[in-house]
């Protein structure tokens, strides 16, 4: 008899600056972004990092995390993880990290979370342009009085 196979829920999907494990297996989150704003453009990401979490599943599964362009069809990061999860009880932490993003337009962004090729989460992820303050022109000098 087969044992029974449960597609897992995904418990949270975060996307970070930096994610860091301590000794003990404790995660830290570093920089969650919301929005992305950029000084110009086009403009490079160094490192983003999505960390999704998986409970009440069982089974073997193969997440794959997406990073999708304004226009909704131009996929510009992928990454795929293999996990299990033996009882519903337990949960699986997955990072994926995508380098060297570049972002050539201002708009949203979306991260997409599959599992098994079942789609689990989709969200927006805003980049705008703001650019850097200028430093306040200086005031005009008056002329210096006549002697």
């Amino acid at each position: 008899m087969q044992p029974t196979r449960i597609l897992p829920d995904l418990q949270c999907s975060l996307m970070c600056e930096e994610v860091r494990q301590e000794a003990n297996a404790n995660f830290f989150l570093i920089g969650v972004l919301g929005l992305i704003r950029v000084p110009q453009l086009p403009v490079m990401a160094f490192k983003l990092s999505v960390f999704n979490r998986w409970t009440a599943g069982v089974g073997q599964f193969i997440e794959t995390t997406r990073f999708i362009a304004p226009d909704q069809t131009t996929v510009l990061r992928k990454g795929e993880v293999k996990f299990s999860l033996k009882e519903a009880g337990q949960h699986a932490t997955n990072v994926t990290v995508f380098t060297q993003v570049e972002f050539k337009t201002v708009g949203t962004y979306y991260v997409e979370v599959l599992v098994d090729d079942v789609m689990k989460l989709r969200y927006p992820v805003p980049v705008i342009h703001t650019p850097p303050p200028q430093p306040p022109s200086a005031p005009p000098v008056p002329p210096a009085p006549a002697s």
